[in-house]
């Protein structure tokens, strides 16, 4: 799409001259949802993380300067000393490997790390590292892991309730943090990669991409709906449905900005570099802005339209302004009762205001 018809493009959503019914087919995007975070809880639940060392207990050795990083001369050469071991092994870059082991006595660290060290033909004292993490520190990582994503989700939803002064999008606002970092989860699982703190860190970098995504939505929403219940114009659903619109062209050109760097690190780190630090974060991070942004647009505000749609002065606006609708076009009379929301304009300066153009009369 070339610039000048992306900016026409942008500036018809934002007028209401184009529109997408986003909001009015939330039933098919809360399915669509549903299935996604169900497939990726079936996947957690049957195939699980891949928890790192650091969240398992164990140990690691790093071989550097490596002619051949074969794998199999790895596994072997740490079964030589602990048979019923079954290592790790990833490559890292054209040069290294590392082997993850179960938890080993320190005479047998020192002799997996003598046998590598003659597999490889490599320093011993200089190209290879051994570390060991015990299990304590592995319970302590997840635990702070796990109370991390929680104070962040109340924080979150205090938040979204003081800011926007209704509950309401403060609870649209946390289910669709949580179907986001479900469906994220679910990804990686399927994957495979490690799970480290580093990919901890990721998921809670993407929550808050995702809550500013949506903060921004709620507050266009919130501009366009103050005062819905003293009109007869438009619903609030096709209210907070122009609101999503206006905001369509800013979520993309902002997750595709977040994404292009992140997926250079993805592919520059995981894939070239064998960074498995750059990797972790860098997976979590792709994943979890995409779906983000996705939910910004067709799960969050459709979300929230359903819960206000509830109350009762809402509720009662909507079955007026449409049984209004229905009469008029039954007499085929006064056609801005029927207008829609896809043919208004808002005015030029105005704070709430939408004008419906009249159909030309043939």
């Amino acid at each position: 799409m070339a610039a000048g018809s992306m900016a026409q493009w942008g500036n018809d959503l934002y007028t209401g001259r184009r529109s997408y019914k986003i909001v009015q087919r939330r039933a098919l995007w809360f399915w669509i949802t549903g299935a996604l975070v169900a497939l990726s809880l079936l996947v957690l639940g049957t195939k699980g993380f891949n928890l790192g060392i650091d969240f398992e207990g164990g140990s690691e050795f790093t071989i550097t300067n490596i002619d051949n990083p074969s794998q199999d001369k790895a596994v072997d050469a740490v079964q030589s000393v602990a048979p019923s071991e079954e290592p790790e092994v990833v490559n890292l870059g054209s040069n290294g490997l590392q082997v993850r082991t179960g938890t080993l006595s320190k005479d047998e660290t020192d002799q997996v790390k003598t046998a590598l060290a003659k597999t490889f033909d490599v320093d011993a004292a200089k190209d290879v590292g051994a570390e060991f993490i015990g299990p304590t520190w592995g319970s302590d990582v997840s635990k702070k892991a796990i109370e991390g994503v929680i104070a962040f989700v109340l924080l979150v939803a205090a938040f979204m309730a003081i800011y926007f002064r209704n509950w309401r999008m403060s609870l649209a606002a946390i289910i669709a943090l949580m179907a986001d970092l479900v469906i994220s989860a679910g990804v990686y699982a399927v994957v495979g990669w490690e799970v480290t703190p580093s990919t901890v860190i990721g998921f809670l970098t993407i929550l808050g991409y995702s809550l500013y995504d949506k903060v921004v939505v709620f507050d266009k929403v919130r501009e366009n709906t103050a005062g819905i219940v003293d009109q007869t114009r438009a619903t609030y659903a096709e209210r907070a449905n122009l609101a999503v619109n206006q905001t369509l062209v800013r979520s993309i050109n902002t997750g595709v900005v977040a994404l292009l760097p992140v997926g250079g690190i993805l592919f520059v780190g995981g894939f070239l570099l064998g960074a498995g630090t750059l990797r972790d974060i860098a997976l979590s991070l792709f994943v979890g802005i995409a779906v983000g942004t996705i939910s910004s647009i067709f799960l969050a505000t459709p979300l929230e339209v359903t819960l206000r749609e509830r109350e009762p002065a809402i509720k009662a606006n909507t079955a007026k302004i449409l049984a209004a609708r229905a009469q008029a076009a039954e007499q085929g009379d006064d056609p801005d009762l029927v207008a829609s929301v896809g043919s208004a304009q808002l005015q030029p300066g105005a704070h709430q205001g939408i004008k419906a153009q009249p159909r030309r009369k043939r």
